[in-house]
């Protein structure tokens, strides 16, 4: 068996550093140490305090967002919770976050397969789920 190799997550974006910000404050993320060339908005990175999660990695490119995101992340704050309190907790979460920056998309409600989850758009569009 192959080792467990660590990933890091790359967003293109029009602003690295807004939408850094963005991540590290909605997952509570630091930032990484910092090279010395490392003045420009070409390019931001976060990673996980603990060294735990993935490191996010924001690179500035000149074509804007056309098309749903292919991949996204699922931010857990509703892990074990069912019906009205998983719901509570990702109100709670999806209202924070829209303080930030983020908007709301579509709730989609529990089903007989899966437990309830909010659609959210980071400070630039990037697709993403409160699960």
């Amino acid at each position: 068996m192959a080792p467990v190799r660590q990933v890091q997550i790359t967003f293109d974006c029009a602003s690295p550093r807004t939408v850094a910000e963005f991540w590290k404050a909605a997952l509570g993320y630091v930032d990484p140490p910092t090279p010395p060339d490392a003045d420009d908005d070409s390019w931001a990175a976060c990673q996980d305090p603990d060294g735990v999660g993935p490191r996010l990695y924001f690179q500035r490119v000149p074509e804007p967002k056309v098309a749903k995101n292919r991949v996204h992340l699922d931010v857990r704050v509703g892990t074990g919770l069912v019906g009205d309190e998983r719901l509570a907790a990702l109100e709670a979460e999806a209202s924070r976050l829209e303080d930030l920056g983020a908007r709301r998309g579509v709730l989609l409600l529990a089903d007989e397969e899966n437990e309830s989850c909010q659609n959210m758009q980071d400070v630039e569009g990037n697709e993403f789920c409160l699960d």
